[in-house]
């Protein structure tokens, strides 16, 4: 099953935009406001130069890359949570996901309006983050509700309702629940609550062609102080461009980045950030059938790491015969690091790396 992240933040900041730069699609964008209340969904495709430089070598019959699901979901306004504009209908939406990515415009465009009149990236940041608050208090009461009318008041963990209302309270604060501290025992009470503000979040500044060259916008200082103090994990994509540039043969896109002030896509940018913010990694398995990258969190025992594979593998799990790709591609060929001892046989606890290549040996 591929990640899932869900794409929110206000009308007109630029989600779809983003939205299209990692799938691939061409959703409908707009100027102005329409009243969209649907939501735009697709599969990202993680780049990998790995991936890439194994296919070069194995030229196999498939080649599969790392993905991420990604839903665009109606642009937020201040009151969402309360039933203004789309209201509650994208909550459903992204409160499985397993990451937020919020898109806050600092781009300049008099021809596009803005939700709230101007330009002011950590107001509209806050105003995201207190819906996704207002939200979150929502459901506890919702769920305190339910207990209560209960005859016996019964809950699925003895500390449900403790947590409940540690949450609450805490929430009160202003704060998001990815910086409560709960033991674990709290925190199996209520997993099955899934909180919006509990959710890693990264946050995209939209940025237009001469402040990604600066690497600088409007009160940029103030809204990564805010990010650090909120946990969250920030950079600054220009969509419209990187689009456009997307769009272009590959041997021509260097060049464009390169004037836009990058040294690499947005698309993969983007996908190292997710992978940093859900604590993610990739191995590699490589023959004539099949290049692909697997996606684990980091340092899985190397015998569950062979279950995302297939579970026969995990069960008669021997050995990993493992190759780190830096030492793959500083040989040249398998036969050549083979040679030279790159190889090596860890055993079902190794802590796997990302970029191991591994053959997994195993009997049923």
């Amino acid at each position: 099953m591929a990640l899932s992240c869900g794409i929110i933040g206000l009308p007109l900041s630029g989600k779809t935009t983003i939205f299209n730069l990692l799938t691939g699609m061409q959703a409908p964008t707009s100027d102005f406001f329409t009243g969209k209340t649907s939501t735009n969904a697709g599969r990202a495709l993680i780049p990998d130069e790995r991936v890439d430089y194994l296919s070069a070598m194995f030229k196999p019959k498939k080649t599969t890359y790392a993905q991420v699901d990604m839903v665009d979901v109606p642009g937020l306004v201040r009151g969402s949570s309360q039933g203004e504009g789309s209201g509650n209908e994208f909550l459903a939406t992204i409160r499985n996901a397993d990451l937020l990515t919020h898109v806050a415009r600092a781009f300049e465009n008099d021809e596009i309006l803005h939700a709230e009149d101007s330009i002011d990236i950590l107001r509209d940041i806050a105003t995201i983050d207190m819906e996704l608050l207002f939200a979150d208090l929502q459901i506890i009461e919702n769920r305190l509700s339910r207990i209560n009318a209960a005859a016996k008041k019964k809950t699925e963990h003895p500390l449900e309702l403790p947590t409940l209302a540690k949450c609450q309270e805490f929430l009160l604060t202003e704060k998001p629940l990815k910086l409560l501290q709960l033991s674990a025992e709290e925190r199996e009470s209520v997993k099955h609550i899934p909180f919006l503000t509990d959710k890693p979040l990264l946050i995209i500044i939209n940025v237009d062609e001469k402040q990604q060259a600066a690497a600088d916008y409007p009160g940029r200082q103030d809204v990564e102080q805010y990010c650090a103090e909120q946990g969250y994990k920030w950079l600054t994509v220009c969509a419209k461009t990187e689009v456009e540039i997307a769009q272009l043969q590959p041997e021509d896109r260097p060049l464009f980045l390169e004037e836009l002030g990058v040294s690499e896509p947005g698309v993969s940018r983007i996908a190292k950030a997710i992978y940093d913010q859900l604590g993610l990694i990739s191995f590699l398995t490589a023959g004539e059938d099949e290049v692909r990258a697997w996606t684990i969190r980091r340092d899985l025992p190397a015998k569950a790491a062979a279950g995302k594979i297939h579970s026969d593998i995990e069960r008669g799990f021997i050995r990993a015969e493992t190759v780190a790709f830096a030492d793959l591609q500083s040989c040249g060929s398998m036969a050549a690091a083979r040679d030279k001892g790159c190889f090596r046989l860890e055993g079902k606890e190794y802590p796997v790396k990302d970029g191991d290549i591994i053959n997994f040996r195993f009997n049923v």
